[in-house]
């Protein structure tokens, strides 16, 4: 029987080595297998192939477009332009019906609320969420609570015109700052807090109630309203319910009748075409809150 090395001896033979050599350990140069070869020049012979027909090398300012002029972009362009002609026997009539007689249509409807669904989802959850349940300065529009107004052509109108945005006609609704106008004086401001958190059944000191009574009435009532319930014309909130952009704690009515407030939407009208516009009226209306 042959021994271990008289083997090993026996396969050195046999088998040609690289020539490395690492601590008494041989390198074999044993071929790759045939089926690797093969597969590896066929590949090479596909690269070149693909070389020639695709666009595929990069150059200075452009590319190289290949044999076959073949473009991603101009068939996603196409792709796109395909899904745009199907849909065209909805959208047709979208730009053209009113909102109230969309709503009369439960097919278009239904494609219409659809529709605004997706673009909410990449125009305004950044803001208002992505349950379009807002947060601190950002409008929740799942509840029965507007600024501006709730039915489905005040809707329209706020998001195709914005509120402070740069549009022409856009909503603008202007809050001093009570404070850094030297309008109200800090001890005023307190008082006209406390005065503010009693209109939504809020607990307060009586003291500073009837300081603030008077000061409301001769500063905030022209916007707020003599009971405090808003004016949608002026865009000024309404101060006896329970629902604040900004929170419900003195300290923040302070900061706010401090400041002023002056929040933004953008004019979605020179960002969105109309039909767009339309299906994001029609979608947020039926979330809960529409009017």
């Amino acid at each position: 029987m042959a021994t271990d090395k008289q083997q090993e001896s026996h396969l050195v033979d046999e088998v040609e080595t690289t020539g490395h050599e690492w601590d008494g350990i041989q390198e074999y140069n044993n071929p790759l297998p045939r089926w690797w070869l093969y597969t590896f020049y066929v590949c090479i012979i596909w690269s070149v192939g693909y070389w020639l027909l695709m666009p595929t090398w990069p150059l200075v300012s452009d590319f190289t477009r290949g044999y076959l002029g073949y473009s991603q972009r101009a068939s996603v362009a196409r792709d796109i332009e395909e899904a745009r002609a199907a849909q065209s026997v909805y959208t047709d009539k979208i730009e053209k019906l009113s909102l109230a007689d969309i709503r009369k249509d439960s097919e278009l409807m239904e494609f219409a609320v659809a529709g605004g669904r997706s673009a909410f989802g990449v125009n305004c959850i950044q803001c208002h969420g992505s349950g379009a349940s807002g947060g601190i300065a950002y409008p929740n529009l799942n509840d029965d609570d507007w600024l501006w107004g709730g039915d489905i052509e005040a809707i329209h109108q706020t998001i195709k015109f914005g509120v402070r945005s740069d549009h022409e006609d856009t909503r603008f609704g202007d809050m001093p700052a009570f404070l850094k106008d030297e309008i109200l004086t800090a001890s005023e401001i307190s008082d006209v807090a406390e005065f503010t958190l009693t209109l939504s059944g809020q607990k307060a000191d009586a003291a500073s109630v009837a300081r603030g009574a008077p000061i409301f009435a001769e500063q905030c009532a022209a916007c707020h309203g003599p009971a405090g319930k808003g004016l949608r014309e002026f865009g000024a909130p309404n101060l006896t319910d329970n629902i604040w952009l900004f929170g419900r704690d003195k300290s923040v009515i302070v900061q706010t009748v401090s400041n002023g407030r002056a929040g933004v939407m953008p004019a979605w009208s020179t960002r969105l075409d109309p039909v767009t516009v339309k299906q994001l009226a029609l979608y947020i209306h039926v979330l809960g809150g529409g009017e």
